[in-house]
């Protein structure tokens, strides 16, 4: 059991709904979401389980190049506790994210260039964050490619002799990607106070904030509008409470602001497509209560 645990924090699973709220997003963007028939189950299937190893790879590689870090400074973490070996990490790290990487490039052109450049912000970041000061902004990027992958993704399944990025559904997927690697790089400025402490700036909570503004400029009136109001208006309180915890509490509690703004992410993959059915629209929340769910037994950071 304490290996099987220890494979769980090292992949930090609780964060996996968010990954695939970000791929079912993409999807429906990559599709046109607004004239969406029957969903293929099984491509989206195939698109989250390459996305699915692409991040518990990009996780694994994480804590196997921070060891020396955490030797230091966070001796609980399965390979300082010696739970599990740090070569055990690296062989399985590079095994998944070599197999996601090769699952989503199975589409070829656009979708295998931005599986690559996802893959290459994955290694970047895992090397340089603890050296650099811009690693938010890489980890946000791997969103960014993330989305536009799935994207991608879905629309050469229905659009086999296409190009993605001369179709108009690209334009609002790059949108949609721009606002997810926005609120991305703001948590991830906020969550470097949880590891190397310091003083908590607020400048990052107006980057949290640009996904709701995004969805009003490009939904400008209408019943998309609408819609977008009443997510926007959902996700920002959720942003309110968990920036509570670091802000306005007496003991501040960052890794718990972290964790709720994560599970948001789900939140932001819903405020693209504000159009979509009930049931979908049940898919997207479902992620965000069982990344909540998960983070009680598998730490979210």
């Amino acid at each position: 059991m304490k290996i099987l645990r220890a494979l769980l924090v090292l992949g930090r699973v609780s964060n996996l709904p968010t990954i695939w709220s970000n791929c079912l997003c993409g999807w429906l963007i990559g599709v046109g979401y607004a004239g969406i028939g029957p969903v293929d189950w099984t491509m989206l299937f195939w698109l989250c389980a390459g996305a699915t190893a692409i991040y518990l790879g990009g996780m694994y590689l994480n804590d196997a190049c921070d060891v020396a870090f955490d030797r230091q400074f966070r001796k609980e973490r399965p390979i300082p506790s010696g739970v599990i070996s740090e070569g055990a990490v690296w062989k399985i790290g590079i095994g998944l994210l070599a197999t996601g990487v090769g699952v989503l490039s199975l589409q070829g052109g656009t979708t295998a260039l931005l599986a690559l450049a996802l893959f290459n912000c994955v290694l970047i970041y895992n090397f340089l964050h603890k050296k650099i000061v811009w690693s938010p902004l890489l980890i946000a990027l791997c969103r960014f490619f993330l989305l536009l992958a799935a994207a991608s993704f879905a629309f050469v399944t229905t659009n086999p002799d296409g190009s993605f990025f001369a179709h108009q559904n690209s334009g609002l997927a790059t949108w949609t990607a721009l606002a997810l690697c926005l609120y991305v790089t703001g948590l991830s400025c906020l969550a470097k106070v949880e590891s190397e402490p310091g003083v908590v700036r607020y400048w990052p909570c107006i980057l949290l904030c640009s996904p709701g503004l995004l969805a009003l400029f490009v939904n400008p009136s209408g019943e998309n509008r609408k819609d977008a109001l009443l997510v926007s208006a959902i996700l920002g309180l959720w942003v309110i409470r968990c920036l509570r915890s670091t802000f306005w509490e007496e003991k501040r509690d960052v890794g718990k602001t972290i964790g709720g703004l994560l599970a948001g992410i789900s939140l932001v993959d819903l405020l693209a497509v504000p159009l979509v059915s009930t049931e979908l629209a049940g898919l997207f929340l479902g992620c965000f209560l069982l990344s909540l769910i998960a983070q009680r037994w598998v730490p979210a950071t």
